[in-house]
């Protein structure tokens, strides 16, 4: 049976302290590759398969507009989101949805209530319902319908792993981690997520990263307006006061978290992170990435720590800060 890696193959990633006192640990593995793609750091094993969960979105994206779907602006942003659920967030879904011409119960993603407190407070408060545009996931499933029907292909059934579409996009995700996928599983939204190397992650992201809207390959100027696209509406890909939106509005960079404990990102200079925890805990997920980007020269240590500070990262006792989750190197 396929796995990711084991205990033994792991590094210490980050610590939780209180009050002075370490009392746990993250472990996991983490790669940095330099401007020019060439690997910067190591830390385990970066060869050892994982499911990148949502840090699979940019690489999924990319493949619906390779295969004819438009978006630009905030809609190509949200493509690529794991986003709170807010109002905003879910008209911009319904937009692509209308340019799509179908409704919101031809989604495949399961209805669930919005990650963003307020929102969801105020759904509670109407009596509201779970709803299918409220996953955090409705982005992506949105901008899949939408290839589905530029492209005449049933949206019935679009996220079984041998529709057209799924097929088309484990293709594009191959050929930009430059491997074949190990293994398919079932993400929580119900897509297909492929196993492939937390390197070839790395790889794809970093290529995603670098591209330019005006590269002379489609792939690459649809890479370089999806990178675009987020920095400029970093609210779309996560939410007011979440981990990924925050890193982008402050520091410029192209970040993209993954459940279980998975991040990528990429600085402006082109310096790429990509990371996993063992444990599947993503909660030093960002600052750990940070704290590699600038051990390389990729972000100012001033601006990483006023960044850290407005990360949830602090330890409370009593009501007070008594220490902090942070990087352990």
């Amino acid at each position: 049976m396929p796995h990711t890696f084991a205990a033994a193959d792991a590094v210490e990633l980050a610590v939780v302290e209180r009050s002075g006192f370490i009392e746990s640990r993250h472990a996991g593995i983490a790669i940095v590759l330099a401007p020019d793609g060439t690997i910067a750091e190591k830390r385990g094993d970066p060869s050892a398969l994982i499911l990148p969960r949502s840090s699979l979105k940019p690489l999924q994206a990319l493949a619906c507009i390779s295969a004819g779907a438009q978006l630009d602006g905030e809609r190509l942003a949200l493509s690529t989101a794991s986003h709170s659920g807010t109002d905003r967030h879910v008209a911009v879904v319904r937009e692509i949805l209308a340019a799509a011409r179908v409704g919101e119960d031809a989604l495949g993603c399961p209805p669930a209530w919005p990650g963003d407190t307020a929102t969801r407070d105020e759904l509670v408060r109407e009596l509201r319902q779970p709803e299918r545009v409220r996953m955090n996931c409705s982005g992506k499933h949105a901008t899949m319908l939408l290839t589905c029907v530029v492209n005449g292909w049933d949206i019935d059934g679009y996220l079984d792993p041998e529709h057209p579409l799924q097929a088309h996009i484990r293709d594009v995700v191959e050929r930009l981690i430059g491997e074949k996928a190990s293994a398919t599983a079932i993400d929580g939204c119900g897509a297909p997520v492929y196993a492939v190397t937390l390197f070839g992650l790395a790889r794809a992201i970093h290529r995603i990263g670098n591209s330019s809207p005006t590269s002379p390959f489609a792939l690459h100027r649809s890479a370089g307006a999806l990178v675009d696209a987020v920095r400029a509406n970093p609210w779309a890909i996560d939410g007011p006061g979440r981990p990924d939106t925050i890193a982008i509005e402050r520091l410029g960079v192209f970040a993209k978290g993954g459940a279980e404990g998975v991040m990528v990102m990429v600085a402006p200079d082109g310096t790429t992170v990509a990371l996993k925890m063992l444990d599947g805990s993503g909660r030093a997920a960002t600052a750990v990435a940070l704290k590699l980007l600038e051990r390389h020269g990729a972000l100012a240590p001033a601006d990483v720590a006023d960044t850290m500070s407005k990360l949830p990262l602090a330890v409370t006792g009593g009501g007070k800060d008594v220490g902090a989750i942070r990087p352990a190197f």
